[in-house]
C-alpha cells in the first residue's frame, strides 16, 4: 500500500506559493499542488477566481468564528470536506449552507 502514496508524482505535493488579497490585505498563502488544484475547482464549479473563492471563505470563517489561527490548514480540511461530499446533482454548484 505505501507504494501508491509513496510513488505518487512530487509535482503533486510540491510547494506553490499564490499572493492574494484577504480583507484588503495582500498576503502569500502558501499550499501543496494538489491542494490548489482542489481549490481551483471549487472556484470554477462557483463561477470565481480561485483569489475569489479564498477571499469570500475568508470572510465567512471571519464572520463565523473570528480569526481563523491557522487558515492554510482551513484551506486543506476544506479541500478534503469537498472530496467526501456527494457530488452536487443540479447546477455543479457547491450546495449552500
Amino acid at each position: 500500500m505505501c507504494q501508491i502514496f509513496a510513488g505518487q508524482d512530487p509535482a503533486r505535493y510540491q510547494l506553490e506559493t499564490r499572493s492574494m488579497r484577504l480583507n484588503g490585505q495582500s498576503t502569500s498563502i502558501r499550499l501543496e499542488n494538489s491542494f490548489w488544484a482542489i481549490l481551483d475547482e471549487l472556484a470554477e464549479n462557483e463561477g470565481v477566481t480561485t483569489p475569489a473563492f479564498v477571499s469570500k471563505l475568508h470572510d465567512e470563517v471571519l464572520e463565523l468564528h473570528g480569526e481563523s489561527k491557522n487558515f492554510t490548514a482551513l484551506l486543506r480540511c476544506t479541500c478534503l470536506l469537498y472530496r467526501e461530499l456527494p457530488a452536487p446533482a443540479d447546477s455543479g454548484q457547491i450546495a449552500a449552507e
